[in-house]
């Protein structure tokens, strides 16, 4: 007993050294160290599974190939240009959102992309038929990744036209996250395998490496079809998504086709995803890499980011959106559990006169969630942004809309989860038209629901509270 009471102390100085060495911000230090001090086992569990910094202790570090330097050296450069007031090559809309443009290209090293075609697609139905469409007419190579991918109609559809396209030659890669897609059968891997399906599992959950990666998953949502068409969204492979869900009703969402340069920054985010999962870099040459002609108008720009990434990207398009915004910045997401500094962008943005709304369900597919939710409400409402519940049915999608001019639609919810613990990838868009489009769409959705009132709230009762501070306990791992 006396050896292990050593041991345990010896483990909790060493954990202790990396926390401050390693520590993100101090309160989270210290809670960490009084977790681990008076919590005795359970502390340094809990540690182990939720408190390593992963922007220091990575997973996953992309080998400095000669052409991914090369590829570095060109970002670099165009991050340089972008402070020349005289270069008259600059779109007008990039020009107009400058801090934002250099923002994510030095934090997710991916430039704006010019002459893309965007097609927001806004349910379940109209996503699906347009990448099975896509997927029928390949002839060179399919790219799918999944957070949930599920057994059924759905799942069998992709798996009839995937089955088909190999025994054609078509190469195709199926990568899905051992979590989100745990149901996913071991009958239906084998049958993709042995029609030479490429199939990886992201992170998977062995027992030697549960502890450490069981807290951190992989939630986009990529498919990419010849380097010519890509989809990304909130959208998964679920019947639920058709058919709607026996409990929540309809389940909307929005998902997103592109075409032109923009589909080769998507491959590169599916391409270190496979080479992280498969442990090959196959995908990284440029025989992936399509040159593009224009096939439309848009602006658009790649937004990935993860727990080892250098920076939370998602995180700073959201909190740059709402922190430059001039007029109104309106929020669809299931999620809104925004931490700190998206909180206090909210409440600084409202109390400055520009229109903040959130557009989410009146129910959640989740207990915990909605009670975390509903505990940043009063402060949100007491700033002034306006909170609209949706009564019918369940909104999924992530988009963000601002000003008339910019877009966010991805993966990635509202919350910390998004922020710090998930492979996220969203698509930033520089166009007034679908920008305004989906404000339409917004408004809309607003007139059928029901705008929470202030002092109305304040007058919630006294269990209602309790459930919102419990809830928000969990905040950093919902």
């Amino acid at each position: 007993m006396t050896i292990a009471i050593i041991l345990y102390f010896l483990l909790a100085f060493f954990l202790m050294g990396k926390l401050l060495i390693y520590g993100i911000r101090p309160t989270k230090t210290l809670a960490w160290l009084l977790a681990i001090f008076t919590v005795p086992i359970g502390g340094m569990l809990f540690y182990f599974v939720l408190g390593r910094n992963r922007r220091k202790n990575k997973f996953y570090t992309l080998k400095k190939t000669k052409a991914i330097a090369e590829y570095y050296e060109k970002v670099e450069a165009y991050y340089s240009t972008l402070d020349n007031d005289k270069n008259t090559t600059i779109p007008k809309a990039i020009k107009t959102h400058i801090k934002l443009a250099k923002l994510i290209t030095k934090g997710s090293k991916f430039t704006p992309t010019l002459g893309n075609a965007l097609l927001p697609l806004k349910n379940g139905a109209a996503t699906f038929k347009a990448i099975f469409q896509a997927l029928e007419h390949a002839e060179k190579f399919i790219h799918l990744q999944y957070y949930i991918f599920e057994d059924g109609d759905l799942a069998e559809k992709f798996k009839s036209i995937l089955i088909q396209k190999a025994r054609t030659g078509v190469e195709i890669r199926f990568l899905y996250d051992a979590l989100g897609s745990r149901s996913l059968s071991k009958t239906y891997i084998n049958n993709l395998k042995k029609e030479g399906i490429e199939v990886y599992a992201f992170l998977p959950m062995t027992f030697g490496h549960l502890l450490s990666s069981v807290n951190y998953r992989n939630h986009r949502k990529i498919v990419i079809v010849d380097g010519r068409i890509g989809f990304t969204g909130g959208i998964n492979v679920s019947d639920k998504y058709v058919i709607g869900d026996p409990v929540l009703g309809n389940w909307y969402d929005m998902h997103l086709q592109l075409k032109g340069t923009i589909v080769n920054s998507l491959q590169a985010v599916f391409a270190m995803d496979w080479s992280f999962a498969s442990g090959t870099d196959n995908l990284l040459s440029t025989k992936y890499i399509l040159k593009h002609t224009a096939p439309g108008q848009s602006i658009a720009q790649i937004v990935a980011s993860g727990p080892d990434s250098d920076f939370s990207s998602v995180q700073q398009l959201y909190f740059s959106i709402i922190n430059n915004a001039k007029d109104y910045v309106y929020i669809t997401n299931p999620y809104i559990i925004p931490g700190e500094a998206i909180l206090e962008a909210m409440q600084v943005a409202a109390m400055s006169g520009v229109d903040i709304r959130l557009l989410l369900s009146t129910n959640s597919d989740s207990f915990l969630v909605k009670w975390n939710v509903r505990a940043y409400f009063e402060d949100l409402l007491e700033a002034g942004v306006k909170i609209y519940l949706y009564p019918d049915g369940f909104l999924h999608s992530k988009v963000i809309i601002s000003d008339d001019a910019l877009t966010s639609i991805g993966t990635a919810n509202l919350d910390i989860r998004s922020f710090e613990q998930n492979y996220e990838v969203n698509t930033l868009i520089y166009d007034s038209k679908i920008t305004i489009d989906l404000k339409q769409d917004f408004l809309k959705d607003c007139n059928k629901s029901s705008q929470m009132n202030y002092k109305q709230h304040l007058k919630r009762p006294k269990t209602d509270r309790l459930k919102e501070g419990l809830a928000k306990v969990f905040s950093p791992v919902l």
